[in-house]
């Protein structure tokens, strides 16, 4: 399960990552709580803008950040933008404590958080193919999401209990403090260890990584499955904070929501790390199993009935992304991992824009429970499409020796070669060109075939 702590850099990459994301989760409650209670009054729309305007830079400028991720050095890239994010921290906390913060002040950091992190987040899931070897990268990606959910469940009740004892303000300094902390584990690390970079002059036009994807078939439907979740069903701070406000809750409630939320994130995280092999047709499972958890908390009567069903629901949510992310990792050409990396993040991050003033109007408008169905239905539309995908394209066929047995047939995906890049032989092969692989000919064939004797 732990096979890629054998790194060095990956180790310090781990605990760095830790502690920031611990931070983050810590202001993410903050944000949310300060939109909702301080700044509106609790207006789930205003808190939808503020998700729509913090996760829609990476929609927008997708070309850009994914081709930057792939040009320059990751490393030297995230000291850039975690620096950055530092910044904006201490001037919202600043803001905060000298109580002249205003909703359109807050949307316009909202915005800048957004295009900080446009940059930061496909730099810093390709950079963990430059940490470790390519056969511990699906290890590493769900370590990865481990740790993040391993955060996200210290990081939103230390939040909330730091809103109530200090104020929300402290909070947004105390984040800026971790993100220290990435930025000397970044420096820290062992550069003549990193994995080289794969690089060809073929794929450096930014429209590669969107060719790239719509050749992909298995991609397309892995990218449209996390839209439809993305979107409408992860929408968890307009869930929590207006349910726990339904339930008579404060920011304290809040924050517990969100830490139970995480038990079941970790727990899937912790279960993706243990597979070897990243596959499409768990990403289509658990969004379906997502989507049944979700509606199930919908009709939850009490606050403790809701809290016990948030761990199925993030089990289900981070057993899709991390398998769907680690994926599209493994599963990607490495010259331009960086720019599909980029759509992918693009996708998840860009899906918010679309769903959280939807989620939030229909909060608003017809309950938090109506809000919290819809994003059931849509993990349960994302498990058909999957379902549908996986029936159209063949690879569902009768098992052998078993009567009533079925068996699904692996996705092989093609790696792209650009003109550029003649000599340079994919490892492994896609359905749609499995029949014009070379035969290779023995020396009476090739005499044969040249008509000599």
């Amino acid at each position: 399960m732990f096979r890629s702590f054998a790194s060095y850099n990956y180790r310090i990459w781990f605990l760095g990552a830790l502690i920031s994301n611990v931070g983050g989760w810590m202001q993410s409650t903050a944000q949310d709580w300060v939109v909702l209670t301080e700044l509106t009054n609790n207006d789930a729309t205003a808190m939808g803008a503020t998700m729509a305007l913090q996760f829609g830079p990476p929609l927008v400028l997708v070309s850009v950040t994914g081709w930057v991720a792939d040009r320059f050095d990751r490393r030297r890239l995230l000291v850039v933008t975690q620096s950055a994010l530092l910044l904006l921290a201490i001037a919202v906390g600043a803001l905060l404590l000298a109580g002249v913060m205003t909703l359109p002040l807050m949307l316009l950091f909202a915005l800048g958080f957004g295009i900080a992190n446009a940059f930061d987040s496909p730099a810093r899931q390709a950079f963990v193919s430059d940490v470790v070897e390519r056969r511990y990268a699906a290890n590493a990606v769900a370590l990865n999401s481990a740790s993040f959910n391993m955060a996200r469940l210290i990081g939103p009740a230390v939040g909330g209990l730091l809103i109530v004892a200090v104020g929300s303000g402290w909070v947004f300094f105390l984040n800026a403090a971790t993100f220290l902390a990435m930025i000397v584990a970044l420096l820290a690390m062992r550069t003549r260890e990193l994995v080289p970079r794969v690089r060809r002059q073929g794929a450096a036009r930014l429209a590669d990584g969107f060719r790239y994807v719509s050749r992909r078939p298995d991609l397309m439907v892995a990218f449209a499955m996390v839209f439809l979740v993305g979107a409408f069903g992860m929408n968890f701070p307009i869930f929590a904070s207006t349910m726990a406000l339904e339930f008579g809750r404060q920011a304290d409630g809040y924050g517990v929501l969100s830490s139970v939320l995480a038990i079941g994130s970790l727990a899937g995280a912790l279960l993706a790390a243990r597979r070897e092999r990243a596959r499409l047709r768990v990403v289509m499972f658990a969004a379906g199993g997502f989507g049944v958890a979700s509606i199930v908390s919908a009709m939850m009567p009490s606050y403790w009935t809701y809290a016990a069903l948030l761990v199925f629901v993030g089990f289900g949510t981070v057993t899709m992304l991390t398998t769907a992310n680690g994926y599209v990792q493994t599963n990607s050409d490495p010259a331009l991992r960086g720019r599909v990396l980029a759509l992918y993040m693009a996708v998840i991050m860009g899906s918010t824009p679309i769903g959280a003033p939807i989620a939030g109007w229909v909060a608003d408008t017809f309950g938090p429970r109506a809000a919290i169905t819809l994003g059931g239905v849509a993990g349960l539309l994302a498990c058909l499409i999957g379902l549908a995908w996986v029936l159209g394209s063949g690879r569902l066929h009768r098992e052998s020796g078993h009567r009533f047995g079925v068996a699904l047939e692996e996705t092989r995906p093609l790696e792209i070669i650009t003109r550029a890049t003649p000599t340079v032989a994919p490892e492994e092969f896609s359905d749609q060109v499995a029949q014009t692989t070379a035969i290779r000919m023995d020396e009476d064939d090739e005499r044969m075939a040249d008509g000599r004797p």
